[in-house]
């Protein structure tokens, strides 16, 4: 029944592995989130569902490139970064959440 359904819900959210999402909604804590693109998310949790599709606040992404030498060879790789203040993250790009 639909009764039964929200409250395994409510358990799942307060006891199964989405239980740190909801730890960090309430403490408003930083999360790392680890992303199929190879990126990192290092934010803030303001919403979130079943799916880990996550609305986030105070996003700074962090990514590596390698770039490309003149004579084709690759360079050494450099660390970049940028910050984004409201995003909508669809669960099934993410691996991994690190409550920070």
């Amino acid at each position: 029944s639909e009764y039964e359904i929200a409250e395994l819900e409510k358990y799942e959210f307060s006891a199964g592995p989405l239980s740190i999402l909801q730890t960090a909604v309430r403490s408003h804590n930083q999360v790392l989130i680890s992303c199929r693109n190879n990126r990192k998310l290092l934010a803030r949790v303001k919403a979130f569902d079943r799916h880990c599709n996550m609305v986030l606040e105070n996003v700074k992404e962090m990514w590596t490139e390698t770039p490309r030498k003149a004579d084709g060879k690759k360079g050494r790789p450099v660390n970049k970064d940028r910050f984004i203040s409201k995003m909508f993250l669809r669960g099934d790009s993410v691996i991994l959440v690190l409550l920070s």
